[in-house]
């Protein structure tokens, strides 16, 4: 007999037990936007406006996908822990850590006490998740097909603690600041050599799997913000930084964006890093008085306001045309 979690979440939309863990990179590269253009105010005088009504679509985000993924685990846990144990998907629940990072920043501007319980929590749940994958991976006999850019995740999630933490008050928090960009920055660089050998000398990526190589940008641009975030400065090392992974960008773009690539959810992977991009042009633009930058931080913004625009718009699509939670 059929079962009561053998009933589709809605007949034209499919079931809850095929949503995608890596759904939640749509609440970083929404959360990441609001961020961008809450720098964006400050160097082109744009709206606040802009920036809180984005801000508040990626908390609306985060709460429905959470409460999807919630009902998944609890209707199909089987299907959760696959998901998990899986040397290439169990790498995007960073997502949700990163996502719960970055929305402490958006929600601190309203109140700074559940910004830092929110950032307490993330901080928590992104060390834990680095450690179990970095632990997961050292147990060997690992399938060179699987080392792909999602790996990078965990490591730019710990990078992500020092980006939404550099400005908090607590005693300890510049030691957890200086420990989580020792361990992103390592994991990273480590991950990043592993990834190039395999793009390299194997095979190439599967067509899903190919917009998750603009994750690759993400160490260099989060790293620029996380260490100037605590530098308050930007010094040379800062700029190498900002400019490999502007590089390693034009370089990407296009690999990724061809016709021949077909839309999935997985194309949210490139919204964060390109995001996080916006973000640190637009941080150096404020930093350096040039004209060439500002430019540039102009260019990436509008580029990943449009972006982002269209992954929502086909993103609701694949839900409402049944495509995106089926089988």
């Amino acid at each position: 007999m059929q079962t009561m979690t053998d009933v589709p979440l809605h007949k034209g939309i499919g079931s809850i037990q095929f949503l995608p863990v890596s759904l939640f990179a749509s609440v970083m590269g929404i959360s990441g936007l609001s961020l961008a253009w809450r720098q964006a105010s400050k160097l082109f005088g744009s709206s606040p406006v802009i920036a809180d009504s984005i801000g508040i679509l990626a908390v609306l985000i985060f709460i429905a996908i959470s409460a999807g993924f919630l009902s998944k685990w609890i209707l199909y846990p089987h299907k959760v822990k696959a998901e998990f144990l899986h040397p290439i998907t169990g790498n995007f629940f960073g997502t949700i850590t990163i996502s719960m990072l970055l929305l402490s920043s958006i929600i601190g501007a309203y109140s700074e006490p559940a910004g830092q319980v929110v950032w307490i929590i993330g901080t928590i749940l992104t060390l834990a998740f680095c450690f179990i994958i970095v632990t997961r991976l050292l147990n060997g006999n690992l399938d060179p097909g699987h080392v792909v850019p999602p790996w990078l995740i965990p490591g730019v999630g710990t990078l992500d603690i020092a980006v939404a933490g550099g400005t908090m008050p607590f005693p300890w928090a510049n030691e957890i600041n200086l420990l989580s960009l020792a361990v992103g920055a390592i994991v990273a660089l480590i991950f990043l050599t592993m990834i190039l050998s395999r793009l390299i000398h194997h095979a190439p990526l599967p067509a899903g799997l190919v917009p998750s190589m603009m994750i690759m940008i993400a160490p260099f641009e989060v790293g620029f913000l996380g260490y100037t975030n605590m530098q308050q400065k930007v010094d040379s090392f800062a700029s190498i930084l900002f400019y490999f992974g502007l590089f390693l960008f034009i370089v990407l773009f296009f690999k990724v964006f061809r016709k021949s690539n077909p839309f999935s959810a997985s194309w949210w992977a490139i919204s964060f890093p390109i995001a996080a991009l916006s973000n640190a042009a637009l941080e150096y633009a404020n930093f350096v008085d040039s004209w060439l930058l500002v430019g540039i931080s102009a260019v990436v913004l509008a580029f990943l306001s449009i972006v982002l625009a269209v992954l929502l718009v086909r993103t609701l699509i694949l839900l409402f045309s049944g495509n995106l939670l089926k089988g």
